[in-house]
């Protein structure tokens, strides 16, 4: 069987004219990389050139020590949060999963109720819970249009934070039963 000619011409790359050209050139210096590669050091046997103080950190005199900073070691950074699966919300609203305890923050002031959650999840992992229930409300509608639960906005922001990190693997909002907009499911990290 013979193969039907190619009826298409064959295609030429065409030259850039100036204007594009100019327009490239103009585009690669404004492009940034996505993300930085790291190279590896390598590693030579050759000796190290001999350390110089830049003149801003050198001493007035020759006597006076220079004053440096101790080095401090760098804290490992907390897990990220992990949101609650799609299954283990539905078996929780359902009561299929068992909530192993609850916090209600109703009426309390900004200080106290970051104390007492952050008191409460410190508990629920050294007893090994997996799953609580944080019940922050819903807040009160003062003037229409303003805006409502300061501990409704706080909350989620708080379980962000490292200190929470620790003890918190995620959370979602509440199903309409266990209180809807104004509480959240938490899932705890138990203790090692």
């Amino acid at each position: 069987m013979k193969k039907p000619p190619n009826l298409d011409p064959p295609r030429r790359k065409r030259a850039l004219s100036g204007e594009e050209v100019e327009l490239w050139d103009n585009f690669t210096k404004q492009a940034k990389p996505l993300r930085k590669i790291k190279r590896a050091v390598k590693e030579t046997a050759e000796p190290q050139a001999k350390l110089v103080t830049p003149p801003a950190l050198s001493p007035k005199r020759s006597g006076e020590p220079i004053k440096t900073k101790p080095l401090i070691a760098a804290k490992p950074s907390a897990p990220p949060l992990a949101p609650i699966g799609r299954r283990e919300k539905s078996h929780l609203a359902r009561g299929k999963k068992e909530i192993d305890a609850r916090l209600d923050l109703h009426g309390m002031t900004q200080a106290r109720a970051h104390r007492a959650l952050l008191n409460f999840l410190h508990h629920a992992s050294d007893n090994g819970m997996s799953f609580v229930l944080v019940i922050t409300g819903k807040g009160r509608t003062v003037e229409p249009g303003a805006e409502r639960g300061l501990l409704k906005r706080m909350v989620p922001e708080w379980l962000g934070l490292p200190e929470f990190r620790s003890v918190v693997v995620g959370f979602e909002t509440a199903h309409i039963g266990h209180g809807g907009e104004g509480a959240l499911y938490v899932r705890v990290r138990r203790a090692r």
